[in-house]
């Protein structure tokens, strides 16, 4: 099977898939919507925990096909994006069928559209970098751009970083404090670095993130009114919380030492990992944290899972229902985390 199937056929079955499954659910209804949740996480849990395989990097020839399929998951985005608001706010289709698409939507952009937004903002060319930065903005969320490569970056495994969860933090109070934190500091390391250069102030990052999130509240208004407004907002917050609290997973617990007053340099113990095959492929291999942080400039689908690396117990995803449940989740991650730190 996994010789049939080379790294990008796994990356693009598991990405665009659900890409067809959603459209089809927003145009048609029925069990499309089924197949479109069950695809996001029945299948995706069921598939990680039956079939226990390491997807390999892909190979040197495989690579310019990563792009083609980042440029296509994040233009795609857009067409599912109007679509969805569309049919929520305007189609006859039942309650429940409503809330289905709504969820199978938020499983996709929180799962697939924020991974591969976060590849394309570490990519080199501008025009792969805005792409993303526009996949952030539609999710309400432009201001991650900034904060996520000049704050979190730096500052990762540290009390500097607002996207790195303490020990004993449940994820409701973290995902309020992230928000906030990684707006403001993003705000003041941009303005900064506007400064540095000369730039003028319309240029600002921030200029664009926040008229870009009111154009696309605009259009929402136009496809669906009122209604057509407040489901695209709902939509918006539901997959950016997907992606806090990733973060929060991702980083709970483990902090990086300080010596002589520095921290020590960012290594493979500041991240949990997972080496889960199917839900690493749905999110663009997002799951082997520590080599991203290590090689931010790592393509996805080169990344790899260091051997002295912090190991979640599940899949990012199994982990994420966990840790909606604050006592259950530090019944499990705390002993862990302590470990972790102990050997820092």
């Amino acid at each position: 099977m996994f010789k049939l199937l080379s790294p990008m056929r796994l990356f693009n079955l598991a990405t665009l898939t659900p890409v067809i499954l959603i459209a089809a659910a927003a145009l048609w209804g029925g069990w499309w919507i089924a197949a479109a949740v069950v695809f996001l996480s029945a299948l995706t849990a069921t598939l990680d925990e039956a079939v226990h395989h390491v997807t390999p990097p892909a190979e040197q020839s495989e690579f310019p096909a990563t792009t083609w399929l980042s440029v296509t998951l994040g233009l795609t985005h857009f067409i599912l994006l109007a679509l969805v608001v569309s049919t929520l706010a305007n189609a006859p289709m039942s309650l429940g069928g409503k809330i289905g698409l709504f969820i199978a939507t938020g499983f996709f952009f929180g799962q697939v559209s924020n991974s591969n937004a976060h590849e394309l903002i570490h990519r080199g060319g501008r025009g792969m970098h805005a792409l993303g930065k526009w996949v952030y903005i539609s999710l309400l969320f432009g201001h991650h751009t900034s904060a996520h490569v000049l704050v979190h970056h730096r500052f990762v495994a540290t009390p500097e970083d607002p996207s790195t969860s303490r020990l004993g933090e449940s994820y409701y109070r973290f995902a309020q404090r992230a928000w906030r934190g990684s707006f403001r500091k993003g705000l003041a390391a941009e303005t900064e670095r506007q400064k540095r250069v000369g730039a003028p102030i319309y240029l600002h990052p921030y200029v664009s993130y926040t008229l870009g999130a009111i154009g696309f509240i605009i259009v929402a208004t136009l496809i669906g009114g009122a209604k057509g407004a407040l489901l695209y907002i709902a939509l918006a917050s539901f997959s950016t919380s997907q992606l806090l609290l990733s973060d929060y997973i991702q980083h709970y617990g483990l902090m990086r030492a300080k010596v002589d007053g520095k921290y020590v340099p960012v290594n493979a113990t500041h991240s949990w990992n997972s080496p889960h095959w199917f839900s690493s492929a749905v999110m663009l291999n997002a799951p082997r944290h520590s080599d991203h942080h290590a090689h931010p400039s790592r393509t996805f689908e080169t990344l790899l899972i260091p051997d002295n690396s912090p190991m979640l117990p599940r899949s990012l995803p199994m982990m994420a229902t966990l840790a909606l449940f604050p006592k259950h989740w530090r019944r499990v991650m705390d002993p862990l985390a302590a470990t972790w730190s102990a050997d820092q």
